[in-house]
């Protein structure tokens, strides 16, 4: 396909650019750039349009893309290409693809599983880094509840690639998170809830997180909730040195998960 004037679909491509309502909505977001495309393509995303620059043929690595992704080509005026944050490179700018990001099956329950439920994240920049640290550790994926700051905002893709498009990151609604740790139970898999706080019962080098775990991260502002502290099987806290009486929530669960884990993992 042929765009050189705006059509239908090009409002379509700018607001998921743009809004975060419109990318649930859709059940899409937009990748731009060669790595991040080249992850979507190389871990099966389900791609929906490859977009480039009408006037320029495709590189050796985007037709690879194009053919290995089976997604849509449509070339794109200069100006509208520009318009949706495009370059004058040869290269595909864009690619959108479906999250998939509901299903909690997504996430493989092994012997020394390691997932993290994040509570109604307000700052993608803490959802960035629970990212990485999780995929860092061995983590098998993060799960994000209630109303929540959004993982696939364009620029969280760019600023983290690798970890965003390779750990699996679910967005669910709590009790259907707790249903999904009671199947697991029923199964003969039950996983260690564990949950964060500065008022914890344990400190976090104890004994103990060795299992399965499903490590909850509370909200930045209010903690945990009632229903997920009453889930809890544990609170665990990080012993302080200095004057501050907690860390930031991100970097709470990036020593969870390593305590979690341990230095040789």
């Amino acid at each position: 396909m042929r765009i050189t004037r705006a059509n239908a679909r090009f409002p379509q491509w700018r607001a998921l650019l743009s809004y975060r309502a419109m990318r649930q909505r859709a059940g899409q977001f937009v990748v731009q750039a060669v790595r991040p495309i080249s992850l979507v393509v190389e871990f099966g995303w389900p791609v929906r349009a490859l977009i480039d620059h009408a006037e320029r043929p495709l590189s050796n690595w985007a037709e690879q893309m194009l053919q290995t992704a089976g997604g849509e080509r449509v070339a794109v005026a200069p100006d509208l290409l520009g318009e949706l944050g495009g370059n004058d490179e040869d290269t595909p700018e864009l690619v959108v693809a479906s999250p998939g990001d509901a299903e909690l099956s997504r996430i493989q329950v092994g012997p020394s599983f390691l997932c993290a439920v994040f509570d109604r994240p307000s700052n993608p920049a803490n959802i960035w880094t629970m990212a990485r640290s999780l995929d860092a550790f061995g983590g098998g994926g993060l799960i994000v509840t209630g109303h929540t700051a959004d993982p696939y905002d364009p620029r969280s893709v760019r600023a983290l690639p690798g970890s965003l498009l390779t750990l699996p990151l679910v967005r669910s609604p709590s009790r259907q998170v707790l249903a999904w740790v009671e199947r697991l139970r029923a199964q003969g898999q039950p996983p260690a809830v564990v949950g964060t706080d500065e008022n914890g019962t344990c400190d976090v080098a104890e004994p103990g997180l060795t299992t399965l775990t499903l490590l909850v991260i509370d909200n930045e502002t209010n903690g945990l909730c009632a229903g997920w502290r009453q889930a809890c099987g544990t609170i665990t806290r990080i012993p302080m040195a200095g004057s501050a009486s907690s860390l930031n929530v991100a970097s709470a669960a990036t020593v969870v998960s390593y305590e979690r884990r341990g230095p040789t993992a």
